[in-house]
């Protein structure tokens, strides 16, 4: 078992903040830290040669947590944002325990969210299978909302469309009606995109569930979650220069730049491929 790490000395305030997923949709993270944050380094890992977590065991999955993290400390980084919800859900408890620096995951951040939404208490998730499984977000929503009702649906079929570039059109309609049904029967009146691939079906999802329905987006949330934590630890850059991102990937860096546009909402300009030991 892996023995808690003592705390860092003297983390510099100009040091990037590190962010780690499975793959690429971490960027949705990236994306709202860039609009939050405007004013702090980034250095993402994106383990694309392992994706996707969802189907693995707990222990994989904090395995290559472990391993991802303790690549960004090497590079220098003063707080680490878990984007993935399946790591975030099996090893943030551990990279807590584990790690010299702040960690921040995305399950607690969109929970608390969906908590302050929702007005009957009917509160719908929706992930992949292993983030559904985990039962971490209904866990996390009845630590704000003990009494919640929590309707959980994964849908598989958002993360290959997303990559794809079916964003719209009939067919996405269809398969975002058929996979919501159960939650607008429930008449659930927040909904947690709880997968970093969904924002970017945010509006088929909203039509889906129609009106009155509060969608939560787990990344705006886990930025706004990672500029408290900043402040509360005193590691807020005080620099005034534009800051330098980096952009990490474990394999496939032509596939992850060419995809990367779609998911940061502008283009990537260079991905280095790092082998992990």
């Amino acid at each position: 078992m892996p023995v808690a790490a003592s705390p860092r000395p003297e983390v510099s305030t100009a040091a990037p903040i590190g962010v780690f997923d499975s793959g690429i949709g971490g960027l949705t993270v990236v994306r709202a830290l860039v609009h939050e944050l405007p004013r702090e380094g980034i250095v993402y890992f994106g383990d694309t040669a392992r994706v996707p977590y969802g189907p693995k065991s707990p222990d994989t999955v904090r395995r290559y947590s472990r391993e991802i993290t303790q690549l960004l400390l090497a590079r220098g980084v003063k707080l680490i944002v878990v984007a993935c919800n399946t790591a975030t859900a099996h090893a943030l408890t551990a990279l807590r325990d584990e790690l010299p620096v702040p960690v921040v995951g995305v399950v607690q951040p969109g929970a608390r969210a969906a908590v302050r939404a929702s007005t009957s208490g009917r509160i719908g998730v929706i992930g992949t299978a292993g983030t559904v499984a985990s039962g971490a977000y209904e866990r996390a929503i009845r630590e704000g909302a003990p009494d919640a009702t929590v309707i959980s649906q994964a849908c598989p079929l958002f993360v290959p469309l997303v990559e794809e570039g079916w964003l719209d059109g009939p067919a996405v309609e269809l398969i975002a009606r058929e996979y919501l049904a159960p939650l607008r029967e429930r008449t659930v009146d927040a909904l947690v995109l709880g997968c970093t691939h969904y924002p970017l079906l945010a509006p088929v999802v909203a039509r889906a569930m129609g009106p009155g329905v509060a969608l939560i987006d787990s990344a705006v949330e886990t930025a706004r979650e990672t500029e408290r934590v900043l402040h509360r630890h005193a590691l807020a850059t005080t620099e005034s220069e534009q800051p330098e991102h980096a952009f990490l990937v474990s394999d496939d860096p032509e596939r992850f730049l060419a995809l990367g546009q779609r998911f940061l909402g502008s283009a990537l300009e260079r991905v280095e491929q790092i082998a992990l030991d």
